[in-house]
């Protein structure tokens, strides 16, 4: 069977731009057409390989733009890439409390909502292991 060569225009088109509805209007090709496509394993494997190229293509542009801006010594991005690739200038989370010397046990309740901010912070391990 031939294979349909606007299926291979679209996967070409996506490596370079990975915004569906853009290539998709670039191609000529409807969106319906796309996801019918799509229930072919060969094919939806082609096209997420494509977008994960094109959006690999994106970041390289982006990180060589950003690359440029810190080079203009451009504050947003000199801040930016350092929060992204240096501890130190990250996010921070501060926690604040009283200690007291006291061996009294946690109410339920109390257990309850260490285990609830724990998990909203991302510190509770065993959360992550009931996912």
């Amino acid at each position: 069977m031939k294979k349909d060569k606007r299926k291979d225009n679209l996967i070409e088109q996506l490596k370079e731009m990975p915004i569906l509805q853009f290539s998709l209007k670039k191609v000529g090709i409807s969106r319906a057409s796309y996801y019918r496509w799509r229930k072919d394993p060969e094919f939806a494997k082609e096209a997420d390989a494509a977008i994960a190229e094109g959006e690999a293509l994106i970041t390289d542009l982006s990180e060589s733009q950003l690359i440029s801006l810190i080079r203009d010594r451009n504050f947003p991005a000199l801040q930016l890439w350092l929060k992204s690739h240096h501890p130190k200038y990250g996010n921070k989370i501060e926690i604040s409390g009283r200690l007291t010397d006291s061996d009294e046990e946690l109410t339920p309740e109390q257990m309850t909502l260490v285990k609830a901010a724990l998990r909203l912070a991302s510190f509770d391990k065993n959360h992550e292991k009931e996912k």
